[in-house]
């Protein structure tokens, strides 16, 4: 069973993050990319993290399954074999100025039913990255500890990422209609969108709107819940979360604290079958289930929330996740160990989506800039041998060496 999007070709001129993942959400999904950049690697193509020899794996992390075309962008020669290549594919994700002969207008003189998505930072045109979008939209207010009036900005660039999706899917339902109407369409895509339209489902907007209240920042504890981080005896945390009844008398189960909870409950004079209570009550709550955690090990927290059905998380630092999470090995079909040219062996993640009679989750290694030049020209665009090789030797186009 081929992988759903075998067949689609999809052009991408990119940086950074939303239009480079989105790119690739599409490739891992069997769609054949063909990423564009300026000879030498666009503004990303050295970001850190970078190896001792200086690859990036940033770069190499969001570009997986892709292929690669090197081409001189200020030159009309090379805007010329871009364009070409975008008629021929019918698909377009960009992050890049849709002006000029990038433009929809100028691309679509070439293919009437063309489908471009163009990602740009707000929507009135103006310049937006995650980070600036971020600190906009109150969650980095509501994100730290109580103590500390600082705002604390996420180290995920989430809004990227969503957007990223969003992109993807907005050229998959472009390319729906385009099957089944005959026409092409431009869909604009504005980061901060992502954001402000997260704000609203969330409920904040409204809270702020509505309500005229300002959420104070609550640490590592759950918002209207119970949710909370506790220290173990071996110097580790654990969050720990009880949403559903369920899990709510696990965590009382599994730290022998019924009694004391049923206690408390009286004193205050409520029902803790009420998330809302446990979340106003979350400071004596933990008072009580401190010390349970605080005399033990990890291990042995582990252990007993896991007997109970407890929801929960240990915290741990990324070499941490490496070496003790199974669910971060090739025993999860998400990920492959693959040899990364100028990298090495390292776990490479596939697709999180996982199809029925298809294994294949599209785990692939990142192109080396320009690894596919030539291809893209012979059997893309059509070139022969002596048209590829001017282009090289006049500097229009750029392999991998």
């Amino acid at each position: 069973m081929d992988r759903p999007l075998e067949g689609l070709t999809v052009v991408e001129g990119s940086a950074f993050v939303a239009a480079p993942s989105g790119g690739m959400t599409l490739a891992q999904l069997g769609a054949d990319v063909v990423r564009f950049d300026r000879i030498g690697g666009g503004i990303d193509h050295g970001r850190w993290p970078l190896t001792p020899d200086g690859a990036s794996l940033y770069w190499n992390g969001l570009n997986k399954g892709k292929r690669s075309f090197a081409v001189d962008l200020g030159d009309p020669e090379g805007q010329e074999l871009v364009a070409e290549l975008v008629a021929r594919a019918g698909n377009l994700v960009t992050n890049f100025p849709a002006v000029g002969w990038l433009s929809y207008e100028s691309l679509r003189a070439r293919r009437d039913d063309l489908v471009m998505v163009a990602i740009t930072g707000s929507h009135d045109g103006t310049t937006a990255v995650d980070y600036t979008v971020n600190c906009a939209v109150g969650y980095p207010a509501v994100t730290g500890h109580p103590d500390d009036p600082r705002p604390v900005n996420n180290v995920v660039p989430a809004w990227d990422l969503v957007c990223g999706q969003m992109a993807a899917v907005g050229l998959l339902a472009a390319e729906r209609r385009r099957l089944l109407e005959g026409v092409g369409d431009l869909v604009t895509l504005a980061l901060a969108d992502v954001a402000l339209a997260t704000v609203g489902m969330l409920g904040n907007l409204a809270e702020a709107e509505v309500l005229g209240t300002q959420r104070d920042a609550v640490g590592n504890d759950l918002y209207g819940a119970y949710g909370s981080d506790f220290p173990t005896a071996d110097g580790r945390r654990a969050m720990v979360v009880a949403i559903s009844p369920k899990q709510w008398r696990g965590l009382q189960a599994a730290t022998g604290t019924t009694d004391e909870v049923a206690a408390l409950a009286s004193e205050l004079g409520v029902d803790f079958a009420d998330e809302g209570e446990r979340y106003l009550a979350r400071d004596r709550l933990r008072q009580l289930f401190t010390p349970w955690f605080a005399g033990r090990t990890l291990d042995e927290v582990a252990g007993a929330l896991d007997a109970e059905g407890v929801c929960w998380g240990p915290y741990r630092t990324f070499l941490e996740m490496l070496d003790e999470d199974p669910r971060c090995t090739t025993a999860n079909p998400l990920f492959a160990a693959l040899d990364q040219p100028g990298v090495g062996r390292h776990l490479v993640p596939g697709s999180p989506l996982a199809f029925a009679g298809n294994d294949d989750r599209g785990s692939a290694t990142a192109p080396r800039l320009g690894e596919h030049t030539e291809q893209v020209l012979a059997e893309d665009l059509g070139l022969g041998a002596a048209e590829v090789s001017a282009l090289v030797d006049r500097g229009v186009v750029a392999t991998a060496g």
